[in-house]
């Protein structure tokens, strides 16, 4: 193969491999709009219910039971199920090792780690702590079907001792990784001041009330969190391609002046062929052409 045959080969795999970067990031700032979306209005639900629950536990504090016994902690950790999102997975991992420095020295397995994400877990695996990898949601459609699973794993560790979760994930906003507490539920609004005259009228108990809108609150909690982690991984994503596609542009861009001046070269070879093979051409005539002259010049003088 050719040196211009080469470089053009390897010109046209970096041109597909330029057109695949470009869609992946088209797909990626398409998914950051359609979670910016879907954010606002999962946000204004979430505020409602942590507003509605202060309310009932203003006027009922007794609702809300206070936690019995030693609490099983319990660290949920929201990464990517994809690649091509830079440090994105690390951070966590780093984030979850400080936050393990500070729990106190226990014999039994506890804390214990939940990974969301199979890029994640993949960096998790082997960890003494760890004890589920749960496929995430790559794409903002497939995070309820996700979420039901991550619930019924909840479920299942939990059993019947009570738990403490702690959700680390990356917040598009604070360009940080974040610990949100969700269990137990409502502990910090406890003697909230009451803001109307009033106690509500209840159908239910203000204790059932209460467990069934901390479950709600918990689901809708951990729905806007996975929301912001794939805003997170998205824009990470894409500000990671951004640079993948100025780096391809440039290697195209240097690919195409050196075919250029490869060609140049090329030509001026195939030129000077050219003029060698002409001047190689004409030579025996001019030499026929010379001899003849001798001869006539000397006719010329033995006449």
């Amino acid at each position: 193969m050719s040196r211009q045959q080469e470089l053009a080969r390897h010109e046209r795999q970096l041109g597909e491999t330029r057109e695949i970067v470009g869609a992946m990031k088209a797909m990626a700032f398409m998914e950051v709009r359609r979670l910016a979306q879907s954010l606002d209005s999962q946000r204004r639900v979430v505020e409602t219910m942590n507003t509605a629950a202060a309310d009932l536990l203003s006027y009922f504090p007794d609702a809300l039971p206070s936690p019995v016994g030693e609490l099983r902690h319990v660290y949920l950790l929201i990464g990517s199920e994809r690649g091509f999102c830079g440090s994105f997975n690390e951070s966590l991992v780093e984030r979850l090792e400080e936050c393990l420095a500070r729990e106190p020295v226990r014999s039994d397995a506890w804390p214990g780690i939940i990974g969301w994400g199979r890029r994640l877990c993949a960096r998790l695996e082997g960890h003494p702590r760890f004890v589920a990898a749960l496929d995430g949601a790559a794409l903002a459609d497939e995070v309820n079907s996700r979420l039901q699973q991550l619930l019924v794993r909840l479920a299942e560790l939990q059993g019947a001792s009570a738990t403490a979760l702690t959700v680390l994930y990356r917040d598009p906003q604070r360009k940080a990784v974040v610990e949100d507490e969700l269990l137990p539920p409502f502990q910090g609004l406890r003697n909230r001041v009451q803001r109307y005259p009033c106690p509500p009228q209840l159908n239910l108990s203000p204790a059932t009330l209460v467990r069934e809108l901390a479950e709600e609150y918990l689901l809708q909690s951990l729905q806007k969190i996975i929301y912001l982690s794939l805003m997170a991984e998205n824009q990470q994503r894409m500000q990671h391609l951004e640079g993948a596609s100025h780096y391809l542009d440039e290697k195209l861009d240097l690919l195409h002046r050196k075919a250029s001046q490869l060609r140049q070269e090329e030509i001026t070879e195939e030129i000077e062929v050219i003029l060698l093979n002409a001047d190689s051409a004409s030579m025996p005539r001019d030499q026929e052409s010379l001899q003849g002259d001798n001869e006539r010049d000397k006719g010329d003088a033995n006449r």
